[in-house]
């Protein structure tokens, strides 16, 4: 199926994920860099163990500063594992709208546009294939998350991945992409600025374990994370938080 019609049965009829600890499914665009630096992510993650099912988009603009847009407060989403690396959380409306069976567009009030066009080719097929015939025990096997880490580097060029690692909040993550896509094209505009043409950086994006990889990838995605940081130093920290409610563009 494409990923429109995908993406519409995860919406109708996903669940919270079997297991311990915070836990989430949907759907996300892992990691998009630019050449000029900067970096998009998006997170749409309809079921979730902690709150409210909610959509997140993450912008590291070329300095290095990290800006999480999200549409619940930021303990319920992703700057409770990421927080303390993120220069500035804002609670805003985010928009999906879906313009084809492989293309789609992203909104966040008045921050940013956000254009993605999929594909799925040859590679990313064999390792959906794979990923198929993969028992359920072994999604949460160390050795088998980094084969597929190592997998995703050298037949689809993403650069290093880790499937599971430490946050920078402190807590253990282990993600699970079941299915996957290539980002054929994408054009974003922030803050009325158009950032240019994807493509990898010179180097690699990360938050702490977290590794952004250098090629776009949309996947269906399980996420599992421990509900207690692993690290003394791993509080649920947040910096500055901003409410934005302008209407959707």
């Amino acid at each position: 199926m494409d990923p429109r019609t995908i993406v519409e049965g995860i919406e109708q009829n996903v669940s919270v994920p079997a297991g311990t600890g915070d836990r989430f499914a949907g759907y996300a665009v892992i990691g998009l860099p630019f050449t000029s630096g900067h970096v998009l992510s998006l997170r749409r993650l309809p079921a979730s163990s902690v709150g409210p099912g909610y959509t997140s988009v993450w912008h590291r603009d070329p300095e290095g500063r990290w800006t999480f847009y999200s549409t619940v407060a930021p303990e319920q989403g992703c700057s409770r594992y990421f927080g303390s690396e993120i220069e500035k959380n804002v609670v805003a409306p985010i928009h999906i709208e879906w313009l084809g069976p492989a293309q789609f567009l992203v909104a966040v009030t008045n921050a940013l546009t956000w254009e993605v066009t999929l594909a799925e080719l040859r590679a990313s097929r064999a390792m959906n294939t794979a990923a198929r015939w993969l028992p359920e025990s072994w999604w949460r096997k160390p050795f088998v998350l980094s084969v597929m880490g190592a997998a995703s580097r050298f037949v689809l060029g993403t650069g290093r991945i880790n499937l599971s690692g430490t946050t920078p909040n402190g807590h253990w993550f282990v993600a699970n992409p079941r299915q996957l896509w290539l980002v054929k094209s994408s054009r974003a505009i922030i803050r009325g600025v158009d950032v240019g043409a994807p493509g990898p950086l010179v180097e690699q994006a990360h938050l702490r374990d977290f590794l952004i990889p250098q090629r776009g990838v949309f996947a269906v995605v399980s996420s599992f994370l421990n509900a207690d940081p692993v690290t003394p130093s791993g509080r649920i920290r947040f910096r500055r938080l901003t409410k934005e409610t302008h209407a959707t563009p």
